[in-house]
């Protein structure tokens, strides 16, 4: 698996990539030197959520909080990696239950305004006034949404694969956008599904996943997963993808995720288009593969022209990520160093 750098699922294959690609000189071409944590805890958010959060870099350095995808991801090792220890405080969280946040896979009191209110909590726990936020795919939803609550908080951004929520990204991913170029891996998964004709797709895969079923649940959420990784990137070994799928648990990236898109992501319909005028003084580096089947480049394209101290990048010979976008992402983070 040369690129895989599958769509909301970033966080729980990035780290795998870069192990993977190290060897041949990939990674340490790319990211910053492997580092640790020096301080790791969990923030108590609300009566049922508890979120994972890890402080790396400098201390004294120019804060930058980096929100993974999904939902339903997590932070990974490799996301450090993508900041100057020596310039930045760089702040990583597991998001309401994903990954390390407890309880795992809780959907109850899980909407994107509370994953808002959360990275607020978190920037009051740390003491830190303004920060510049960084995130791709869901990651980049999420940072909007703050900025568009919070934008006095918010130096900058760095957004990469853009998803705005809206009803045409959703069908696209669900309902045959994406299958205009994967036809064959788009009816593969729709096979896997006891009823394929079902519609809308988001609300019957969050009834799948809620099955008593404990077989029925762990093969649709591979199922998903399947599908979102082998159309996130141009080369993606299937064969890998499903010995990752037989050793991991994909409950928790598949209820969380479907939950939110059933429901439109939690946000009115155009929301984060709606309020743009409340962020366009910050300055936003827009990054998004030419390829990019889960977010098409025409939202990133439509948001810089929204954005009137925004640049974008287009990398041309990148999917959804793979070393190409990981690199421009690098990059423009590189580029914003104090």
């Amino acid at each position: 698996m040369k690129s895989i750098f599958a769509f909301f699922l970033i966080p729980l294959l990035f780290s795998c990539i870069a192990q993977k690609d190290k060897s041949a000189g990939t990674a340490d071409q790319i990211l910053w030197p492997e580092i640790e944590p020096y301080e790791t805890g969990y923030l108590k958010v609300s009566d049922v959520h508890e979120i994972f959060y890890e402080l790396c870099g400098n201390a004294e350095g120019k804060p930058a909080f980096m929100l993974h995808g999904g939902p339903g991801g997590s932070c990974s090792p490799a996301m450090r990696r993508m900041f100057n220890p020596e310039k930045y405080f760089i702040v990583l969280h597991d998001q309401r239950g994903a990954g390390r946040s407890k309880p795992y896979g809780e959907i109850l009191d899980n909407t994107t305004l509370e994953l808002v209110e959360d990275i607020e909590r978190l920037r009051k726990h740390l003491g830190v006034e303004q920060m510049m936020l960084a995130g791709g795919s869901w990651g980049s939803t999420l940072a909007l949404a703050y900025a568009e609550t919070y934008p006095e908080r918010v130096t900058e951004m760095v957004l990469r694969g853009i998803w705005t929520a809206t009803r045409e990204e959703v069908d696209w991913f669900y309902h045959g956008g994406a299958a205009t170029v994967f036809p064959d891996v788009y009816d593969e998964f729709l096979r896997s599904l006891p009823d394929p004709t079902a519609r809308p797709l988001p609300p019957y895969l969050v009834n799948l996943l809620s099955s008593a079923d404990t077989t029925l649940v762990r093969r649709i959420a591979g199922a998903w997963m399947r599908y979102e990784w082998r159309i996130s990137d141009i080369d993606v070994d299937t064969a890998e993808v499903n010995e990752w799928i037989r050793h991991n648990d994909s409950f928790a990236f598949g209820m969380i995720e479907n939950q939110y898109m059933a429901n439109g992501c939690f946000l009115q319909e155009g929301q984060l288009w709606d309020h743009l005028e409340r962020i366009r003084h910050i300055p936003t580096v827009i990054i998004n593969g030419r390829f990019d089947m889960p977010c098409p480049v025409r939202t990133a394209y439509r948001l810089h022209q929204e954005l009137p101290r925004s640049r974008i990048v287009i990398v041309e010979n990148g999917g959804h990520g793979g070393w190409p976008v990981i690199r421009a992402e690098t990059e423009a983070i590189r580029s914003l160093e104090p």
